[in-house]
């Protein structure tokens, strides 16, 4: 791998006015305004025109449900009417048209900049047992680094649930392939590429015994834990009517109030609650464009980071948000909660959340960061928009102007976007036969 000069960016979220200094796929020098490397270099790219950006991180997805967009059936609902009316629907995903989702799902990411996903799937309908091996595939095709969720459901609507018997598994047959992905995928360390994490999908389509022998599986094989938590009164409503007790008081129950552990939304906490998360390490993912979309409620962003709790971005599924752009995602997060706060709530803020603290959420540090050590994963985004004329700050003006796509993006060193296009991703194909499946599910 040769080594690589960025020099003299435009704007560049780390204290390098000079550039950086890649070898090895990682970041090996940051250079201040008229400083060179101290060590020849065999390429230099001219950074002028970019802002540079750690590669942001996503941490919640289901990328399935790119199929199923603005579905007649599912808009204007709240969650559990939503969840309702789509999964039947979602019940006829095949292999072939999980692919597709996942590789427009993996490929919008890219193209908005983010280097690191993580999707959590959790829908088995008979026939899809090798989604985490197509998900884990697709990124490897793109270059990508992937924390796969192994996701599941097996409390359906006759034993209380919300979801049809269609799409729920058995407990030994989840656990069983749990195994299988963990030996199979994950990779330990720093510059990993594919990481599992065990996803059990929420309280009310899992049940305590699932819950709690994942989480020992975790323990046992050193891989982490995700769920949707405290995301509607509903839910909060439902665990206390099935299970006694309050979400949080059922997540320590199960094993998994721990540093393991992220959770998706976190949106209806209590000030006792947050405590308890920071005491214990939990990390939250917000997901500020779906949370908006539902009508979900609020995450309490500032009093979580104030308790210590890891705050990460996740543009959530496709069908709640309605697209896979994390970079719209950053801007939503920085109008939601100036309404819940005021105005000190930053841009610099919510591309925190995007890169080092959604990093922390998925346990790790060797990513989200412009920093000596770091993996070269970096975003380049150009002010050569319209949008853009007139833009004094260049990284508020990603966020305050609405950037959406990336110029350049580079993981591990290795140019993966070029000129706003995916290397190897013949993006107009892929529309056609992504548009053709999700046909069938209307």
């Amino acid at each position: 791998m040769r080594s690589l000069w960025i020099k003299n960016p435009l704007a560049i979220m780390a204290d390098a006015a000079g550039g950086v200094v890649l070898r090895k796929g990682c970041i090996a020098e940051l250079l201040k305004a008229g400083q060179r490397p101290s060590n020849p270099v065999d390429e230099e790219f001219d950074a002028g025109r970019h802002v540079v950006l750690p590669g942001l991180v996503n941490t919640h997805h289901h990328f399935y449900q790119t199929l199923t967009r603005s579905h007649p059936q599912a808009i204007n609902k709240k969650l559990f009417d939503w969840l309702r009316a789509l999964y039947p629907v979602w019940a006829r995903i095949t292999p072939e048209s999980l692919r597709l989702a996942t590789r427009l799902a993996l490929t919008e990411l890219l193209m908005s900049g983010v280097s690191t996903s993580s999707d959590h799937h959790y829908l088995f309908p008979a026939g899809l047992d090798d989604a985490m091996d197509i998900q884990v595939e697709e990124a490897q095709r793109l270059g990508m680094r992937l924390t796969v969720t192994r996701g599941a459901m097996n409390l359906s609507e006759k034993d209380g649930g919300l979801p049809p018997d269609s799409v729920v598994q058995d407990e030994d047959l989840i656990l069983e392939d749990c195994e299988r992905i963990i030996r199979h995928f994950h990779q330990r360390g720093d510059g990993a590429m594919i990481q599992v994490a065990l996803a059990p999908c929420s309280p009310f389509s899992v049940t305590k015994s699932l819950m709690t022998k994942c989480a020992g599986l975790a323990e046992q094989h050193d891989c982490r834990l995700h769920t949707h938590l405290a995301e509607t009164h509903d839910e909060d409503q439902y665990c206390r009517s099935m299970f006694g007790m309050s979400p949080l008081d059922y997540l320590e129950e199960t094993g998994w109030l721990g540093s393991r552990t992220w959770l998706a939304h976190g949106i209806h906490f209590s000030d006792g609650d947050i405590q308890r998360l920071g005491r214990h390490g939990v990390g939250v993912c917000h997901c500020p464009t779906s949370n908006m979309v539902l009508a979900s409620g609020q995450c309490r962003t500032r009093e979580l980071e104030a308790a210590g709790v890891p705050v990460g971005l996740g543009v959530d599924g496709s069908a709640s948000n309605d697209s896979s752009n994390l970079m719209e995602g950053v801007r939503h997060a920085l109008m939601i909660n100036r309404l819940t706060y005021d105005v000190s709530v930053t841009h610099m803020d919510v591309l925190r959340w995007a890169t080092v603290g959604s990093a922390r959420c998925l346990g790790r540090s060797d990513i989200g960061e412009i920093d000596v050590g770091k993996q070269a994963d970096l975003a380049f985004f150009s002010l050569e928009d319209l949008r853009f004329s007139g833009a004094g700050d260049p990284i508020a003006a990603l966020v305050l102007c609405g950037a959406h796509r990336a110029d350049r993006v580079m993981i591990g060193g290795e140019w993966r976007v070029l000129d706003g296009l995916p290397i190897g991703v013949d993006v107009y194909a892929l529309r056609a036969a992504h548009g053709a499946a999700a046909r069938a599910f209307l």
